[in-house]
């Protein structure tokens, strides 16, 4: 590390001891020194920078709160170890590494990778697309060591586990997050294998943080998790909240289940458990088996752009929706332009929720992935949409997949029962249809409201 870099840390490790004493009175002063790190260029996000002045200077705001909350709630030595590696390596330190190595190679490099540690899960649920792999796959130790050596080259600091249930591989996730103390860890996960010993495990590494599978109440998530999985699920939530440990939450919301997990009777109860922040997804229509009944129409859609708006105005979580918010994001994020997804066989798929490919980690680098002709095309296409609530090359724009993978000859990565770019680019034709209205609509106002606000 830098010299310069060096000194930021020490600097903000300073006024981070300060920020302990008294949060409500130091908060804004740390903002300043971030501001100061930051700089002004067009890379420094000095728009989300205000927008996060703006919060710590309103007591009353909701989001004020929130961050209240997690100076208060969470262990201050995971806070920061969470604070210096998410917010100082994998932001201040790694997006300018980042961006140089983009102009350097000519192709996309990601801000996060994700990885299936496991196919393996020790559920078996409903509609989840990771049951079509089957549970016979790994990657070893040494590989997600290397995947995450490389990546810190790249200037890659932030890891993301997905599965397969990754807690099934939880002790040699633990020596990895030991091993790459300068890393951040997020692992989705159904919470079911979170005991005392691995709660302990985490508080040690300070590098590890969950966001746990929810499908609502009780009913609805041992409906599709099997029964008692909810009660697993709630116990796991209390035994991290008194270890001060923090936490999220991951919905898949659905045409069956929209209404309830994005209720606010559901996301009170989500504060009441001590979660931070929800991440909602989309149900995407990947596999042969796909239950296309389950892709929510336009309206109700509609009714979650609005509602996941509402929810960080006036609640104290950070909800995200990840197909919704590709307005703030400049769409499309996969193929490597903010990250990637290497699955249990070491596939490298441009997307989680796409399994196309034409390189494996085991035979290229990581930057070789990334320079691959299916990477290219993603480079070269993005953003897939100007309208970038349309964000998708498959859900939004099926012929944009379709020809990628046709063009670049990526073939699909699920091994259990390998799906043809058609038969899934066929599904979403439709859907994609039918949604372009509303998505316009939507569009225009919110680039209306954007130039009444400048």
């Amino acid at each position: 590390m830098s010299i310069a870099n060096e000194l930021k840390r020490t600097t903000l490790k300073t006024a981070f001891h300060y920020l302990e004493k008294d949060p409500e009175k130091n908060a804004v002063k740390l903002m300043e020194l971030v501001d100061k790190f930051a700089g002004n260029g067009p890379d420094s996000f000095p728009k989300q920078r205000e927008a996060f002045r703006s919060v710590l200077e309103d007591p009353q705001n909701n989001m004020y709160q929130l961050i209240m909350s997690v100076l208060k709630d969470i262990d201050k030595d995971v806070l920061k170890a969470t604070f210096e590696n998410f917010f100082f390596n994998a932001n201040i330190v790694g997006w300018p590494k980042q961006e140089e190595n983009r102009k350097k190679y000519g192709c996309n490099i990601p801000w996060a990778i994700l990885l299936d540690p496991t196919s393996a899960c020790n559920l078996h649920c409903t509609g989840c697309w990771a049951a079509e792999y089957g549970n016979k796959l790994n990657l070893t130790f040494d590989e997600i060591d290397s995947i995450i050596s490389q990546g810190k080259r790249l200037g890659v600091y932030m890891y993301i586990y997905t599965g397969g249930e990754p807690l099934v591989r939880k002790k040699d996730l633990i020596a990895i997050c030991e091993k790459h103390s300068d890393c951040q860890f997020l692992s989705f996960t159904n919470a079911t294998l979170i005991d005392e010993a691995f709660a302990d495990d985490m508080l040690r590494v300070k590098n590890f943080i969950p966001a746990i599978s929810v499908e609502g109440f009780e009913k609805a998530t041992d409906g599709r998790r099997g029964d008692g999985t909810y009660q697993k699920v709630v116990r796991a939530m209390k035994l991290l909240k008194e270890k001060h440990l923090p936490f999220g939450l991951s919905c898949c919301y659905t045409s069956q289940n929209l209404d309830s997990i994005s209720s606010f009777e559901f996301i009170d109860q989500m504060v009441e458990w001590g979660a931070k922040f929800v991440w909602y997804f989309h149900y995407m229509p990947v596999g042969n088996d796909a239950v296309l009944d389950l892709l929510p129409n336009p309206q109700q859609r509609e009714f979650m752009y609005h509602r996941i708006r509402e929810i960080r105005r006036t609640k104290p979580i950070f909800a995200m929706d990840f197909q919704n918010d590709g307005e703030y994001v400049g769409g499309c994020i996969a193929g490597g332009r903010r990250y990637l997804h290497i699955n249990a066989n070491g596939d490298v798929d441009p997307c989680v929720f796409i399994h196309y490919s034409d390189s494996n980690i085991r035979e290229k680098t990581l930057l070789e992935c990334l320079q691959s002709p299916i990477f290219m095309e993603y480079h070269k296409e993005q953003p897939f949409n100007e309208n970038h609530l349309r964000p998708c090359p498959m859900l939004e724009n099926p012929e944009k997949l379709r020809t990628m993978v046709h063009r670049t000859e990526a073939v699909s990565t699920d091994l259990q029962s390998p799906e043809s770019v058609d038969h899934l680019c066929d599904k979403c034709v439709n859907y994609a249809e039918n949604w372009t209205p509303t998505a316009q609509k939507l569009w225009s106002e919110s680039q209306e409201k954007k130039k009444l606000m400048s």
